[in-house]
């Protein structure tokens, strides 16, 4: 896929700032942008309850946030170091800046020796092909240094720091992720009791995201690299999918991350138990095999969730929804509204989402 067709305008204001808690009456108060293959249309997110029906199958993130931001300090002066993925034995991918609002590059040579969230560090060497990332080790315990001095990862479209608590889902129990699987936030207990009564099952899985998502460089998308995340997909979750199928329900992503966790948890052309790390890359070029549909918030231009959009539903079509997305004042980020896309072969099984009552 050319990363040209990655490519969109949307005005600068409609990025969400605050919480929707904040800015409006609850966590579900946030918009929905369903996508279907012959219409689209704007709904509350709690219409969701009557978009799915017996026999569906959610699957979710179970990777809660870490505080990742820690304080840090150099011989040239204070900066931030966003942690991103935990490689084990203090080894640590992570992207240093001057602040939320300035990224780098920073000078730190390999071998450059500085503090962390008060914990001694060093700079090992920039991730190949992606300059604004460096693995770096750090001496002690870095869980405990997050506790006391860390922040949850934030960027300048977010003026005001918010409690660690503000980017946690109501799936995650597993600490892991250096930012949140937001497509999970907007869910409540009082809609997942509502999803469940109507027959809907909810699977998790897990995979640890790192940093946000970087705008791609490279003409072909597909080329640009990705840094390994640790995943798992549990036998329950497979057996959740085949039960599922066997009703003539639909598989529902809740998140690109899921999206990319199942993916890597196909062998032989089957979904099976998997646990590891995963680069995986899905593409109109290599499209998903296990999620009907798709439901996540909304991405930037050039960047690697748009290919998986475009692979859900094609590039004229996503490009038609986040142009009705920009008309209909929907925001971006991790506290805006949000995007569910169901995939063409989906409708044609005859299992599109009913028509809402009313």
């Amino acid at each position: 896929m050319r990363t040209s067709a990655l490519v969109f305008e949307r005005p600068v204001d409609l990025q969400a700032t605050t919480p929707a808690e904040v800015r409006r009456r609850g966590r579900d108060d946030v918009r929905l942008l369903v996508s279907q293959p012959d219409r689209r249309e704007v709904v509350p997110f709690h219409a969701l309850v009557d978009l799915l029906h017996e026999g569906d199958l959610l699957v979710v993130n179970r990777s809660a946030t870490l505080a990742a931001s820690l304080p840090a300090e150099a011989e040239f002066g204070p900066f931030v170091l966003n942690l991103s993925t935990d490689y084990g034995h203090g080894i640590w991918l992570a992207e240093p800046r001057f602040g939320p609002a300035r990224s780098g590059p920073l000078p730190l040579p390999p071998g450059a020796v500085f503090t962390a969230g008060g914990l001694r560090a060093s700079y090992i060497a920039p991730y190949p092909g992606l300059p604004r990332l460096g693995f770096v080790r750090l001496e002690g315990s870095v869980r405990e240094a997050m506790d006391r001095f860390g922040r949850p990862i934030r960027y300048g479209y977010v003026p005001d720091a918010f409690p660690l608590s503000a980017y946690q889902t109501a799936f995650g129990d597993r600490p892991g992720s250096a930012e949140m699987p937001s497509a999970g936030r907007p869910f409540t207990d009082e809609l997942l009791v509502g999803l469940r009564s109507r027959g809907v099952e909810v699977a998790p899985v897990t995979l640890h995201t790192g940093v946000s998502s970087l705008e791609i460089d490279t003409e072909e998308a597909g080329t640009f690299p990705l840094y390994p995340e640790p995943f798992e997909v549990p036998a329950g979750t497979v057996d959740a999918v085949q039960r599922s199928r066997a009703r003539g329900g639909r598989v529902v992503a809740v998140g690109t991350t899921v999206v990319r966790a199942l993916e890597s948890a196909i062998s032989d052309g089957r979904l099976r138990p998997a646990v590891g790390f995963t680069r995986r890359y899905v593409t109109p070029e290599r499209p998903p095999s296990v999620a009907d549909a798709l439901l996540t918030g909304f991405h930037d231009s050039k960047t690697s969730h748009l290919a998986m959009i475009a692979a859900f539903g094609g590039t004229a079509r996503w490009k038609s929804d986040y142009a009705a997305a920009i008309e209909a004042g929907l925001l971006w980020h991790e506290f805006g509204d949000v995007h569910l896309l169901f995939r063409a072969a989906c409708a044609r099984r005859g299992q599109g989402p009913p028509r809402r009552r009313g």
